[in-house]
């Protein structure tokens, strides 16, 4: 049983696979890979990777596919691709997404040659034909959703 502190709060829960990757983001809206290797801890205690500040940590998702979609607080989606980010064993990253206020609400990480696509609160997948629209430089405020997207502004209910 693992005993956590209350001001703590779960991203994911993963089985290690070595080699394997990860993006990790803050909420405020800065991520970078993660080598899976990197992130084993010795020590009871564990192992901190992510300098999230305040807010606090994000997403932490397997890096299976070469474009990441984010979307922010404001509604704002932002497609680049993923060797804009750099590979880090800890640290902050880089910024992902511009803000003026909010921060990161949810990632995406999909293969520009299948597409994107969403997950609606019904468990239905809706596909994304139409997201090279949103495609920018890493940083970039971004666009507004397209019609149709949840209005959690996520990518896939939580």
């Amino acid at each position: 049983m693992i005993d956590l502190d209350d001001r703590v709060g779960l991203v994911d829960v993963f089985v290690h696979r070595p080699g394997a990757k990860r993006v990790v983001a803050s909420k405020e809206g800065y991520g970078f890979v993660l080598p899976e290797d990197e992130a084993i801890a010795f020590r009871r205690a564990g192992k901190q990777v992510l300098n999230a500040g305040d807010k606090g940590a994000a997403v932490c998702l397997p890096l299976s596919g070469d474009h990441l979609a984010v979307v922010g607080d404001n509604g704002k989606i932002l497609v680049f691709p993923a060797d804009e980010l750099p590979e880090m064993a800890r640290g902050k990253g880089v910024k992902l997404q511009g803000y003026r206020e909010g921060g990161l609400r949810d990632l995406l990480v999909f293969k520009a040659e299948e597409g994107a696509s969403w997950t609606t609160s019904d468990g239905r997948s809706r596909v994304w034909p139409e997201w090279r629209e949103w495609l920018g430089r890493r940083a970039a405020a971004g666009k507004m959703a397209p019609k149709g997207f949840p209005a959690s502004k996520r990518f896939r209910p939580r």
